[in-house]
């Protein structure tokens, strides 16, 4: 019985062979799972962020509970949305899901009343 028992602690080089090929499987498993779901997690945390420092007055937005509407205040920490027509509910800016549509910021020159005019000339 302690025959068996000398063998194995006379090599001791292949003793911490055996320890490493015991935990590649539990390391395999850790290498899998951040790749699979800590990983993506973490990248949907940060476009979540993204989305949340970016919004903006005029934006339609899902909250987390599934209501609709449009911002219509921002803050650092809070956005009013308006739900209905006069109805205006505070909301955190983290429950903020989804933004539906953006609102695009006009451009400083507006080239479409200068063509107006322009045409307005020509065809007097």
């Amino acid at each position: 019985m302690f025959d068996a028992i000398l063998p194995a602690s006379a090599g001791a080089s292949g003793g911490a062979m055996g320890a490493l090929i015991q935990f590649a499987p539990l390391i395999l498993i850790f290498v899998v799972f951040y790749f699979l779901l800590i990983r993506p997690q973490q990248k949907r945390m940060k476009e979540h962020r993204e989305m949340v420092a970016a919004l903006s007055r005029g934006d339609e937005v899902v909250t987390s509970g599934g209501i609709l509407g449009k911002v219509t205040k921002v803050d650092d920490v809070e956005a009013q949305v308006e739900i209905a027509t006069g109805v205006k509910v505070r909301v955190m800016k983290s429950t903020i899901s989804e933004v539906r549509s953006r609102t695009q910021p006009k451009a400083a020159n507006d080239t479409k009343s200068s063509k107006k005019s322009e045409d307005k000339t020509v065809s007097e």
